[in-house]
């Protein structure tokens, strides 16, 4: 099978849904398609999923963009997979784990955006190992070995019957192929895995610290060699085993023996979808990549940037060596919750029904109804972004991932009126968009004080579908925004990595330089615009100061 004739598929599970898309070697979607995913909430802070419910959705997924593709299995070379940084929990029998206090085996996934282990984790931090130098120096709740923790001191019997710990994307390469490798970008992000130490094993690069395990009360972890948590820990894009299994290749309507890549995060994917695509006529090296962000926007917001040497800044994940482009150090800005946010101020609104009623009728979207209420609002204003003057958000209603690193921060609003107008829906929806495109900026200044030369954002995901959102990302951080042809990278990404695997393409970065293009770039206003942002930007940091003054004042 030659590489002009070859097709891949990137499945990417995401915090609601399983998708899939088929692209050729030029990183042209030829289909694609997305399957629900069942989430549960039994308290509040726990979110729990299934592991087979989650299986289930992306053989559907697969076999749906096929048929949306026109495709047939036989043209199919390899596959890849992303997913969230979540826990999954499997019996000796591969059978699923209750990881709830439901006692629900069919609840066996800590989802990425569950803050059960906070008590965990503060204890984690406070004693400030050596391995959290390498996740900016606080370890977060959202990561494997707090929960962990908590399943052992909170769920006996789940820790005890449980024999494989998976993050969830090295769970999805291990149901398609059997093998029980683990991945160097879930296990360096979100393991502690020291990915740049001289390996233990010739299976394995890097190494697992033992002395962390034991100090945080998981030395069993440690003693048996780390069977539970993987001894087999391979670079994205290396390929899986033998492929897909005959079990695998039947669920997923593909051949058996299909090359499997192995599995990186899903913002991971985005990054890979997006960084390698030239600009002014050039492919980019080394050193023009230390110019670049990839912004992942869905559910949370992942800012990802890459350099040739390590950059340790506290409150900001890593630097990860060889976690998403080899041979290079990543460093991981984020957000939680942040298209999340979004949508909890709409739909809790108490206009929300009578808008979104207007938006079914007119078939549009509730953003583009919105949106258009802020043109309106907007007409007799220098700029849009002036409709805000007076109404600040503080947008940390999950937490702060990055810089702060906190996740006890919780949101604010300034400038309420007594008033539920939709006007007033749609003046606080700008708020709180500029408020998330503020925390961007927050991180990318961190960055570029701590040896970044960022001046260029690639973006993807939900929120680059919304002008809004893209206007006042670029005004606010001052950075152009590079939209890239194929909008969805993060499928793109995880199809790269099944191109690899099956030897399509030598290296992850030729892959990259031949399936990443760009589309559409949009410029940051300067003068008025700018002065406005970069006052907004000085309340924005203030209402963080008076959280924390409020607090001292209540001890």
């Amino acid at each position: 099978m030659n590489a002009a004739g070859s097709l891949f598929i990137g499945v990417d599970v995401g915090t609601g849904s399983a998708r899939a898309g088929v692209f050729d070697a030029q990183g042209k979607m030829l289909g694609s398609a997305s399957h629900a995913i069942k989430m549960w909430r039994p308290e509040a802070d726990f979110v729990e999923q299934s592991s087979d419910d989650i299986w289930n959705a992306c053989c559907k997924a697969v076999q749906d963009a096929m048929k949306a593709a026109g495709a047939g299995a036989d043209r199919v070379a390899g596959i890849g997979f992303d997913a969230t940084c979540s826990l999954v929990a499997l019996d000796e029998h591969d059978r699923p784990v209750t990881v709830s206090p439901t006692g629900s085996d069919e609840q066996n996934v800590i989802v990425w955006m569950d803050h059960r282990a906070i008590e965990q984790t503060d204890r984690i931090n406070s004693m400030g190992h050596g391995v959290l130098r390498y996740v900016g120096n606080r370890i977060s709740p959202e990561m494997e070995s707090p929960k962990l923790l908590w399943l052992k001191e909170n769920l006996q019997q789940t820790w005890l019957r449980a024999v494989r710990f998976f993050d969830l994307p090295d769970f999805l390469t291990y149901r398609a192929t059997g093998c029980e490798g683990r991945s160097l970008c879930s296990t360096v992000c979100k393991w502690t895995y020291l990915g740049h130490e001289p390996a233990d094993s010739v299976e394995s690069v890097g190494r697992w610290d033992a002395t962390y395990w034991k100090a945080i009360g998981l030395d069993d972890l440690a003693a048996d060699g780390f069977k539970r948590i993987g001894t087999r820990i391979r670079p994205p894009g290396e390929a899986t085993g033998t492929g897909l299994t005959e079990q695998a290749a039947q669920e997923l309507a593909l051949r058996a023996g299909t090359a499997v890549g192995v599995s990186i995060i899903d913002a991971h994917a985005g990054g890979l979808g997006l960084l390698g695509a030239p600009l002014d006529g050039k492919h980019p090296t080394a050193e023009d990549m230390e110019h670049r962000l990839a912004l992942i926007g869905g559910t949370s917001t992942c800012h990802m940037a890459v350099s040739r040497e390590p950059h340790f800044i506290d409150g900001v994940w890593g630097p990860y060596f060889g976690a998403m482009i080899p041979e290079m150090w990543l460093t991981e800005g984020g957000q939680s919750a942040t298209g999340a946010l979004v949508d909890h101020i709409i739909f809790s609104h108490a206009r929300a029904a009578e808008l979104q009623a207007e938006a079914n009728a007119s078939q549009r979207t509730i953003y583009e109804l919105l949106n258009a209420h802020l043109d309106r609002l907007a007409q007799h204003r220098d700029f849009p972004a002036q409709l805000t003057r007076d109404l600040h958000v503080m947008p940390d209603f999950h937490g702060n991932r990055s810089p702060r690193a906190d996740a006890t921060l919780r949101g604010m609003i300034s400038g309420l009126r007594l008033s539920d107008s939709i006007d007033d829906l749609a003046v606080l929806y700008l708020a709180t968009v500029q408020a998330v495109a503020h925390g961007t900026k927050h991180i990318v200044d961190t960055l570029n004080a701590n040896g970044y030369q960022i001046d260029t954002m690639f973006a993807c995901g939900g929120g680059t579908k919304n002008p809004v959102f893209l206007r006042e990302h670029a005004d606010i951080s001052g950075l152009r925004i590079v939209l890239p042809k194929e909008p969805e990278a993060i499928l793109l990404g995880s199809a790269i990595l099944g191109a690899v695997a099956s030897r399509q393409f030598d290296t992850v970065l030729a892959a990259m330089a031949a399936m990443n293009h760009a589309h559409k770039i949009i410029e940051p206003a300067g003068g008025p615009v700018r002065a406005f942002h970069d006052a907004k930007h000085r309340v924005f940091q203030r209402m963080y100061d008076d959280q924390m003054a409020y607090r001292g004042m209540m001890e």
